[in-house]
């Protein structure tokens, strides 16, 4: 492929603006950081059922990931080969995560994002139709094996749960190409802004969405299979009464918070996938057959 211009470049569609991609992401992850009432996540009001996180150390994570969405946006354009792009934001995205981590003092801030929202950057510099063609090709370079990665010497929470309770985890979500964010959140964001809902309770809603079907394996890793069943069960209980817009759903919500932090569990699965669809959302200005950054 032929080396461009990184800010920018021509597809089919129109020019896409590499820079306001990565912006986009940043501005997701915040979006997703500050949104409240979250069950037991950090927010606006507070840690939630963390002790090491709160709202300031997830904006500085995310604005110091901008960086580096932008550089994985730009190897779309100077990798010859799906292969190579691979490996190169397999490269950056281990950059990333050193950096995320030298800003939080060690704190997992924001792993899973960059795998997810690394992923989803890097397929919307190519030329897509629709959010099926997006999210099939964030599948297929999810697919491709980082040549890097050898042999796991030890796991990770998140891949050790997995192995645990015998359930998929991040890296099996990308690969399907998100289903949970087709089928779950991004229905469930547009449906209750079609239905009238504010902006916030239709992205707790979309949450909550994600937290009832997902296997999420940050709650696996604190709190068992226990935690996990409280967390779907709850947050299906949510939108059964109606969702965070109705009197019922919100105190489904505070009960469904109360339970989790009981157990110390924390979505951080589901809040990683709700940033990704945010920026999904935006991409497409909230309408499937529309692609703000492509016309």
């Amino acid at each position: 492929m032929p080396r461009l211009n990184p800010l920018s470049v021509r597809s089919d569609t129109g020019p896409v603006h590499l820079p306001h991609l990565a912006q986009s992401v940043t501005w997701a992850l915040e979006q997703e950081a500050r949104l409240s009432p979250k069950p037991a996540l950090v927010d606006s009001r507070g840690s939630g059922a963390h002790q090491d996180m709160h709202l300031a150390l997830m904006l500085a994570s995310a604005q110091t990931l901008e960086p580096y969405f932008l550089r994985m946006s730009e190897a779309v354009l100077l990798e010859a080969s799906d292969a190579a792009l691979r490996a190169k934001i397999g490269l950056i995205g281990r950059e990333a995560e050193s950096a995320m981590l030298a800003v939080t003092q060690g704190v997992n801030t924001h792993r899973g994002a960059i795998w997810a929202m690394g992923l989803l950057v890097v397929a919307s510099v190519t030329h897509y139709k629709n959010l099926d063609d997006l999210l099939s090709r964030a599948a297929s370079i999810a697919s491709i094996p980082d040549p890097a990665v050898k042999a796991e010497l030890s796991l990770s929470k998140g891949q050790q749960a997995c192995r645990d309770y015998q359930v998929l985890g991040a890296r099996e979500q990308a690969q399907q190409g998100f289903p949970h964010i087709k089928h779950h959140s991004l229905p469930m964001l547009w449906k209750s802004r079609k239905a009238g809902d504010t902006e916030s309770s239709a992205r707790l809603n979309s949450l909550l969405a994600i937290m009832a079907a997902l296997d999420d394996t940050c709650v696996l890793s604190r709190s068992g299979m226990e935690g996990l069943k409280t967390m779907q069960s709850g947050a299906s209980a949510v939108l059964a009464a109606g969702g965070c817009n109705t009197f019922a759903g919100r105190g489904q919500l505070r009960q469904l918070e109360r339970d989790l932090l009981v157990l110390n569990a924390s979505a951080g699965g589901a809040a990683d996938l709700l940033a990704a669809t945010l920026f999904i959302d935006r991409l497409f200005l909230g309408d499937p057959t529309n692609n703000k950054y492509q016309k």
